[in-house]
Order: C-alpha cells, then structure tokens, then sequence
C-alpha cells in the first residue's frame, strides 16, 4: 500500500518540478488561502476572548480592534503567498530557505498566538488538563448567539 503511494507521490512531484512557472502561481495562491484561514481564525478567537474578558474596552474599541486584526491578516498571508511566490523561481535551487521559513513561520504564527492567548487568559495549554479536586472551573454562561 505505502509503495504505490510513495511512486504516485514521486510522479507528482516531478510533474510539479518540470513545471513549476505553472504552479507556482497557484501554489502562492494555496499559500495566500492558507494564511488568510490560519491567521483569520486565530483573529477571530482572539476577538471573541478579547469581547468577554474586556466588554467595556472591547465595545468602546472594537472598531479599532476589528480593522488591526484585518489589516493583520492581510499582511501576513500577503507576505506569506508572495514570498512562497518568491522562493519558487528557480526548480534547480529547492529546497529553497526562504520558501521552508516562510512556510515554517506561516504555521508556526497563528498556533503560538493562540497559545500565547490562552496562558494570558488562563486557559492553559492546547491540550486541556484535569483541574485538581477542589479548582475546578464553573461552566460558563452563554452570553449572545455562541457557545
């Protein structure tokens, strides 16, 4: 099973690598898609974290708050699509540095501002844990349309 695979996964990526002018333009639209979605959703769970632990601040900000998330994530996943646009030139020089940071970097942004968030929040870590006996946490109450 693992053999076949690995051949169809050579061919492909020869295909790929004889044309590589082609794709490269999709694969930095791939790259853009990606860090838009990434970079959005950690946005987003950031607001949200931002509206219920500062209601005031946040409803008398959110504009503010709102638009620098935006231009946040357009910045980044535009650099990100055209530095992986960049870094794809020339089929004789990849792996090429600038395409494995970039790449590196657009996965690792999103994941270390969420946990970044989460240990200022006091949520933890990515993966939940036992509250010992006596501390564990009241469930919240769901205010507006979201659980």
């Amino acid at each position: 099973m693992i053999t076949p695979v690995g051949i169809l996964a050579v061919n492909a990526s020869a295909f790929v690598m004889v044309h590589l002018q082609a794709f490269r333009i999709g694969i930095a639209a791939c790259a853009l898609v990606s860090g838009l979605v990434l970079n959005g959703l950690t946005a987003w769970w950031l607001l949200r974290l931002a509206s219920r632990n500062a209601p005031p601040l946040f409803r008398e900000y959110r504009m503010w708050a709102v638009g620098g998330a935006m231009v946040l994530v357009l910045l980044t996943a535009g650099a990100g699509g055209y530095l992986t646009y960049l870094g794809l030139r020339d089929p004789r020089r990849l792996p090429d540095a600038l395409s494995v940071i970039v790449a590196t970097f657009m996965l690792a942004l999103p994941l270390a501002v969420s946990i970044a968030a989460r240990r200022v929040a006091g949520i933890g870590g990515i993966i939940p844990v036992e509250e010992p006996p006596g501390k564990e946490r009241s469930p919240r109450r769901n205010r507006g349309g979201f659980p």
